[in-house]
C-alpha cells in the first residue's frame, strides 16, 4: 500500500480545526543535523507534513558547514545556517570560541522563530537544534523532540523538560525523558524503501540475479574502518563469487578507487553516497553497516539480514547499545570496530550462504520495524497546533 494510500484512510487530527479560526497555511520549523541520522528523519517529517497540508510553509535551520546545508535543499526545503559546532574531544582553539557561537546563535534562533512565527518547532538532534528549541519554548510554542538512539543524546535531554513530546524509537527511555512526554512511535525513514524490486534493483545496478549481493554501509559520511576492513577482504569476497554494492562515504571514494585500481574487482561496485537506497536494498542478500539509528530502523523495515559494526566515536557508545537490541533477539550480527578487520570478510561470508539464519534474522528483523513510525509523528505534530488553536 502507498503512502499516499495510507494517508488517506487515517483521520488527521487537524481535519477537525482547520477553517475555525487556524491561521493557515501552517507553519514548521525542523531542526537538526551533523549526520544523516538527524537530517533524514527531520526530511521524512517534512515531506509527510506537506503532504497532507500542500500549502505548508517549512523551514529548516542547521548548523554552516555540516551537510543539511546540501540535503535539506536537495530534498527542496529552505535551511538557515547557524554558526554553531559541538565541543571537541582534543584540546583545540575552537572550543574557546564554543560560548561565544552558542551565544549568537541563540539570538540567531530566536529572530528566526519571532520572524517565521511557527506553530509548532520540532527537534531531531545535532548542534543546532539546542538554540532553536530554546528559543522556541522560551516564547511558549509547542515544540516536540524525536530521539532516534536508544541513548537519548545531550541535547534531548536538556530540553526535553522545556517540550511537550518526545518521541521515540526504543522502550524504556523514560531514564532520559519525562515519562508523561513519551509517545514509542519509531523512527522515521526514508521514503520508498521497500518500493524496489529485485529485479529493477539488478537491472538497476547491472548486476548478476545467480550470485549473492553484498551491501556495504559506512554511514553518510562513511567508515574508515569498514572501508578498511572490506578493502583487506575484496579478492577474497570476489573469488567466493560475491557481488559488492559499497558506500565509501565521499571522504573515502578517491582513495579506494585508486587502491582498487589494479585489482580484478569485477562485480564491485563503489559509491560515495547511495541516493537510491531503495535499490541498494532490494538488491542485497546482506548488509554491512554501521548502526546509527536510521541505519537500524530502515534495516528492520526492509528485513535485510545484517552485520552491525558499531561506531566507537560516539557519545556514550550509544551504537552499540543500538546493535545490542537487535542480537538480543537474534536479529543480526555484531562485530566490534576493533575486530572488524580482522573478522568482518569470514562473518559475511558464512552468513551470505546460510539461508536458513538469513532468513532467521529477516523474521525477527521485521518484527522490530515501524513502518508507520513519520506518519505517528507527524499525528503527534497536528495534535500539538490542534491544541494551540
Amino acid at each position: 500500500m502507498s503512502l499516499e494510500n495510507t494517508i488517506g484512510q487515517q483521520k488527521s487530527p487537524l481535519s477537525l480545526v482547520e477553517g475555525k479560526g487556524s491561521k493557515l497555511p501552517y507553519r514548521l520549523i525542523l531542526s537538526g543535523g551533523g549526520t544523516g541520522g538527524h537530517i533524514f528523519p527531520a526530511i521524512a517529517i517534512a515531506n509527510e507534513f506537506k503532504l497532507r497540508h500542500a500549502d505548508a510553509q517549512i523551514l529548516f535551520v542547521g548548523a554552516k558547514g555540516k551537510m543539511e546545508m546540501t540535503r535539506v535543499p536537495e530534498a527542496g526545503y529552505k535551511i538557515i545556517g547557524l554558526s554553531i559546532a559541538g565541543l571537541q574531544r582534543k584540546f583545540s582553539l575552537s572550543n574557546l570560541l564554543l560560548p561565544f557561537k552558542l551565544i549568537i546563535s541563540y539570538y540567531k534562533a530566536k529572530y528566526i522563530v519571532s520572524s517565521f512565527r511557527p506553530h509548532v518547532v520540532i527537534g531531531t538532534g545535532g548542534y543546532a537544534s539546542s538554540p532553536v528549541l530554546l528559543a522556541a519554548t522560551r516564547k511558549k510554542i509547542p515544540s516536540l523532540i524525536q530521539e532516534q538512539n536508544s541513548y537519548a543524546g545531550l541535547t534531548n535531554k536538556q530540553l526535553s523538560e522545556r517540550v511537550q513530546k518526545v518521541c521515540v524509537a526504543y522502550f524504556g527511555m523514560e531514564r532520559y525523558f519525562p515519562a508523561n512526554k513519551i509517545v514509542f512511535t519509531g523512527n522515521p525513514v526514508r521514503k520508498n524503501m521497500t518500493d524496489a524490486t529485485r529485479d529493477k534493483a539488478l537491472q538497476f545496478f547491472g548486476l548478476a540475479s545467480d550470485r549473492k549481493i553484498l551491501l556495504v554501509l559506512g554511514g553518510s559520511l562513511g567508515a574508515r574502518t569498514i572501508n578498511e576492513s572490506v578493502f583487506a577482504g575484496l579478492d577474497k569476497l570476489v573469488d567466493a563469487g560475491l557481488q559488492v554494492i559499497w558506500q565509501t562515504g565521499k571522504l573515502y571514494l578517491d582513495e579506494f578507487r585508486q587502491r582498487t585500481k589494479s585489482m580484478d574487482i569485477r562485480g564491485v561496485m563503489l559509491f560515495d553516497f547511495l541516493r537510491q537506497m531503495e535499490m541498494a536494498y532490494a538488491a542485497a542478500d546482506v548488509v554491512v553497516s554501521r548502526a546509527g539509528a536510521l541505519a537500524i530502523s530502515e534495516l528492520c523495515l526492509v528485513a535485510k539480514p545484517s552485520i552491525l559494526v558499531p561506531s566507537p566515536n560516539v557519545a556514550e557508545d550509544h551504537q552499540s547499545k543500538n546493535a545490542k537490541a537487535l542480537v538480543d533477539v537474534n536479529a543480526a550480527l555484531m562485530i566490534p570496530d576493533s575486530k572488524a578487520k580482522e573478522n568482518l570478510t569470514d562473518e559475511v561470508l558464512k552468513l551470505i550462504y546460510d539461508d536458513h539464519r538469513c532468513g532467521e534474522f529477516s523474521r525477527n528483523m521485521k518484527v522490530l520495524a515501524k513502518p508507520n513510525a513519520t506518519i505517528d509523528i507527524v499525528n503527534e505534530i497536528e495534535k500539538l497546533i490542534r491544541n494551540n488553536e
